[in-house]
């Protein structure tokens, strides 16, 4: 057993990596997002980790690890034993043991050890992903454990990464609060999906969070970093609608890592407007002083259920597809006519709606 591998220098690792519950009772949650995609197959893997009120002895205590796994199937175990549940504060580690002959107090394994003696639950830091998990009723399992070298956090390369929500995150003031962790990555190791194993070396990987003690009413989400002839592009937009204090406001940002330059498209810089249908099609678009950018998600597909933490614990109150399609256009404002600087593709893109009163789209600035 041995201390976690963190640089906290690394220029990669962004604000609120580490582990935000301050050992209070108060109604609280975190969750945590890895994902690798693999545009050789055309599938996608994403790797959802939860705990609620770790206090113990809530009705709602206890972790979750969910994945959305080849053409959207889906697997969920329960871990409902919060002392078997361990995160750091000070940088992006985090884990929960399920069945293990261990009787010692969690903490970070190397991955040979974790293998030998937890034989369902998961760990995961910066550098690392790696978990089992099986469904009883119907044996169904996946097995996984990939490593991660960090390319892009949240802002510019080589300087100090930014707070997703602004500076305004670091207080209580915004719930839940959001955190890209990794917009862009590259995973290699491999993924045994109920007997097919996907090997995988340098393949798109991300990462994002958030936590609080109270929920968002309804939101959607847009994520790609997988795109045709484009390697070195990330995006992720998203919105909702979220507790300020007292009341509910509706935000929405657009981000954007390309070639080493990172375009931020937030409320406090720039006007966001968005169009989402109640499934199929998510239309976003902003500018700010220096730049415009447009952007399309489309799916065909049903998508798949998935749960996230509610006010009333963990329920099926969002869904998703990982294969969207994705039109995507960026442009530089210089004087009557806007310069094209990236127009972009992809059929690898996560698109999410999530919360209540979906029944007809959702536009708004």
């Amino acid at each position: 057993m041995l201390t976690i591998p963190v640089n906290p220098l690394q220029s990669t690792q962004t604000p609120h990596s580490g582990y935000h519950w301050d050992g209070s009772g108060r109604r609280f949650f975190e969750g945590w997002y890895y994902r690798v995609t693999l545009p050789d197959c055309g599938q996608t893997f994403a790797f959802m980790y939860s705990i609620e009120d770790p206090i113990g002895g809530q009705p709602y205590s206890g972790g979750a690890a969910q994945v959305l796994g080849v053409n959207d199937e889906y697997l969920c175990r329960i871990f409902p034993d919060v002392t078997k549940f361990w995160a750091s504060r000070d940088a992006l580690a985090l884990g929960h043991w399920g069945k293990t002959n261990l009787n010692s107090q969690p903490l970070y394994l190397l991955p040979s050890e974790f293998a030998q003696y937890v034989q369902e639950g998961y760990q995961a830091t910066a550098n690392l992903n790696q978990g089992f998990m099986q469904d009883p009723a119907t044996g169904f399992y996946c097995r996984w454990e990939y490593e991660i070298q960090p390319v892009y956090g949240w802002g510019n390369q080589n300087s100090i990464q930014q707070s997703t929500a602004g500076w305004l995150s670091f207080l209580q003031i915004f719930e839940p609060g959001w955190q890209i962790l990794m917009a862009h990555g590259l995973a290699s190791g491999w993924i045994d999906w109920n007997g097919k194993i996907y090997q995988f070396q340098n393949a798109p990987a991300y990462g994002e969070k958030n936590w609080g003690g109270a929920f968002p009413q309804k939101w959607f989400w847009l994520n790609c970093n997988s795109f045709d002839g484009e390697p070195d592009l990330a995006l992720t937009a998203g919105g909702g609608r979220r507790g300020v204090l007292w009341w509910m406001e509706s935000v929405a940002m657009i981000g954007l890592h390309y070639q080493g330059q990172f375009y931020e498209f937030v409320p406090w810089n720039a006007k966001v407007e968005w169009d989402i249908q109640p499934w199929g099609r998510w239309q976003m678009k902003a500018k700010n002083l220096d730049y415009e950018i447009e952007l399309t998600g489309t799916t065909h597909l049903p998508g798949t259920p998935l749960r996230a933490p509610t006010a009333k614990g963990l329920q099926f109150c969002c869904q998703d597809t990982m294969q969207g399609k994705l039109t995507l256009e960026l442009r530089q404002i210089r004087g009557i006519s806007p310069l094209v600087i990236l127009k972009a593709d992809s059929y690898l893109c996560g698109l999410e709606i999530g919360g209540g009163s979906w029944n007809n789209f959702w536009q708004s600035t």
